[in-house]
């Protein structure tokens, strides 16, 4: 895979002011959190309100809802009639029965799975799954929390992974291991929080800038 190729996905904006700009910067994808138990959630009112804004001014950048062992009936409650983003992003313990329901139940969206590896051996439980889900996503093991904790995953684990679907990189990305996930690593895209935050929900922009810039020029 080309480095070119690399997509960004900014995760866990709270503002519609800070989406239009994290769009702006270049972001690929853009993440807000459904998980009530998050520093960076957001209601679903205010969601549908900043994936609409998006939709128009970024029509083409991915609006994805984060949500974490959640009733379907209540992913579809929440679209308050029809759903304004383009992901469903599994970030709990769904398993395959949940995720062939929610394909069946909503066909139109994207559905993506993450995947919390704390050994090695975690890897080979996605396998399964593939068939079922649009991309995969790597987020480091945590036992506070399911996502944007700031770790990273040991980078042993991750060089030349190949899955059937594109995979994402989450945990811990920062400017400083960006050479290293280029090179040696080569995820179809990477997922950013943490290390971009004043405070959860909060993104530093020039930080965000300087990342998007950095991605862009190899």
């Amino acid at each position: 895979m080309p480095k070119t190729n690399t997509l960004v996905k900014i995760c866990g904006l709270t503002s519609e002011e800070q989406a239009l700009e994290v769009a702006k910067l270049g972001a690929n994808a853009i993440g807000i959190i459904s998980v009530e138990d998050s520093p960076r959630y957001i209601s679903a009112k205010i969601k549908k309100k900043i994936f609409k804004t998006l939709k128009s001014f970024y029509p083409h950048v991915e609006r994805v809802s984060v949500v974490q062992n959640c009733p379907i009936d209540l992913i579809i409650k929440n679209f308050l009639g029809n759903p304004s983003e383009t992901i469903i992003q599994l970030h709990g313990d769904e398993d395959i029965n949940y995720c062939k329901k929610i394909r069946e139940r909503i066909p139109n969206i994207g559905l993506w799975k993450a995947f919390r590896i704390k050994t090695e051996k975690d890897l080979d439980k996605i396998k399964p799954f593939e068939n079922f889900v649009d991309a995969i996503l790597l987020d480091s093991w945590n036992k506070e929390t399911y996502g944007g904790s700031g770790k990273k995953i040991k980078s042993s684990y991750l060089k030349n992974l190949q899955f059937s679907k594109p995979w994402w990189l989450a945990g811990g990305i920062s400017i400083e291991w960006i050479d290293e996930i280029l090179t040696d690593i080569r995820p179809d895209g990477i997922d950013i929080s943490s290390s971009i935050e004043v405070c959860p929900g909060l993104k530093d922009l020039k930080k965000t800038e300087n990342l998007i810039k950095l991605l862009n020029k190899n």
